[in-house]
């Protein structure tokens, strides 16, 4: 990834106001309202037509300048003391209302992710595609598919990657858990210690701070740039009860958007780089906890990192275009409100089409009297992939069920010989019988001709 270029100086600000040429055109373009504008970073603005006959640079501090203006400080601060701030742009006040109207309210095809019997499937998945992403962003190299089946059968990983998946499946499952629990050191560390087992060099590492007595882990670019260097540990302690306080809404800070909340702890527990590693994995885990605990439920049911993962160098440049620019987290608010957008609008369309399949599959086989809904997902699933392997384990796991729930489910498909059951190993496995959709169709030839009779 290349740095992005930062901004000017601050002495470069008194001096375009004094300009007789430049300043008052500086002056008249913020009376203008220059700052509901794109939020562009310098990196980004610079290479725009400046208005007016303005240079970049004095169009830049124009713009800074009516940003100054607008912007509100959080009680979080740098490794300096200096405060983080924010703005309010017309980009980022809209997708706080597209993200508090569909992620807290109705949605869609609301019905797939409220309905009991339809609702695990669709999560389980999410919290797969969501594991497998947020590693993939890490480093973890495990394809999508080995990754899927590996959680679905409950296998043991074979390699670190595989490691860092099931890890990430188990702390978002965790995370679900603890939505109403405040959020606590104590809390960061289990969540930590959850992402991390079994993947660290030193194993004692996981669910704890660095110590002062350790080499500080900073963040390096490819060409072995420093990025970011995070707070001396000694100071970590302090700092990051402080943004416990913040994200319990224990400060006295006027008022923030949820959503903002959300995503300045996924900012800020990057920033404070506590641990030796997992660092980014624990801060979407954490991103995930705020939302869910601020009423924002639909966000259970989203992958924010398979957004992230499509453009990896925007997600680091909206962290450093923040510290670049004098801690102004507009710009890591108006990425990850866009990332959010896309993942909600993936969502819906994700639903329309499984809801189109599954009653395709109703209405043509007629499915609904003889079979359950999880039932009809397996056979829905079977059709479309004819290699497909099921045990007790990985359908309790699709729709969180008991194993007896499980095996009945399955039972009933072997008895009406849409499965065959085999031997994997001490266990059973189910696959498809070789003319499924044949048997389905033949099933609805026999009832409908036993109706006309």
């Amino acid at each position: 990834m290349k740095t992005p270029m930062p901004p000017p100086g601050r002495e470069g600000m008194s001096k375009v106001l004094s300009d007789k040429e430049f300043g008052p055109r500086v002056i008249g373009f913020i009376s203008r309202g220059v700052a509901s504008a794109p939020y562009l970073p310098w990196d980004e603005l610079r290479y725009k037509n400046p208005p007016d006959g303005l240079t970049p640079e004095a169009w830049w501090w124009a713009t800074k300048i009516a940003r100054i203006g607008m912007s509100r400080k959080l009680s979080l601060t740098d490794i300096s003391d200096r405060p983080f701030t924010f703005a309010l742009p017309d980009e980022v006040l809209r997708e706080i209302d597209f993200v508090a109207t569909n992620a807290s309210g109705q949605i869609r095809q609301a019905e797939e992710v409220t309905n009991p019997s339809t609702r695990d499937r669709y999560l389980v998945s999410q919290l797969i595609e969501e594991a497998i992403t947020s590693s993939q962003l890490e480093g973890a190299s495990t394809s999508r598919k080995v990754a899927r089946e590996m959680i679905r059968s409950g296998r043991d990983p074979r390699d670190r990657s595989e490691r860092m998946i099931l890890n990430n499946f188990h702390a978002m499952q965790r995370i679900g858990q603890l939505r109403t629990e405040p959020l606590t050191i104590e809390l960061i560390c289990e969540i930590h210690r959850i992402v991390t087992d079994g993947t660290l060099d030193d194993p004692t590492a996981a669910g704890r701070f660095q110590r002062p007595d350790e080499v500080r882990v900073s963040v390096w670019d490819e060409a072995d740039h420093e990025l970011h260097r995070p707070p001396p540990a000694e100071k970590l302690p302090e700092r990051v009860q402080r943004l416990c306080e913040f994200a319990n809404e224990a400060d006295a800070g006027g008022y923030l958007p949820g959503v903002l909340r959300a995503i300045t702890i996924h900012f800020m527990l990057g920033y404070e780089h506590p641990f030796e590693d997992g660092n980014g994995r624990t801060a979407r885990a954490l991103f995930y906890w705020s939302m869910l605990n601020q009423g924002y439920w639909l966000t259970e049911f989203l992958s924010v990192s398979k957004i992230l993962k499509k453009a990896p160098s925007q997600y680091a440049r909206s962290f450093l275009h923040t510290e670049q620019d004098e801690n102004d987290l507009t710009y890591f608010y108006a990425y990850n409100l866009k990332v959010l957008r896309r993942a909600i609008d993936d969502l819906h369309e994700y639903l329309a089409k499984k809801m189109i399949e599954v009653k395709s599959l109703r209405d043509t086989l007629r499915l609904d009297q003889d079979f359950n809904a999880r039932q009809i997902a397996l056979l829905q699933h079977a059709i479309n992939n004819p290699h497909a392997r099921y045990t007790v384990q990985s359908h309790q796991l699709s729709h969180r069920i008991s194993p007896q729930t499980a095996r009945n489910d399955l039972g009933a498909l072997v008895d009406g010989g849409l499965l065959a059951q085999t031997r994997l190993g001490k266990r059973y496995a189910f696959e498809p019988a070789g003319d499924l959709a044949e048997r389905l169709h033949a099933r609805r030839s026999t009832e409908s001709w036993a109706q006309g009779h």
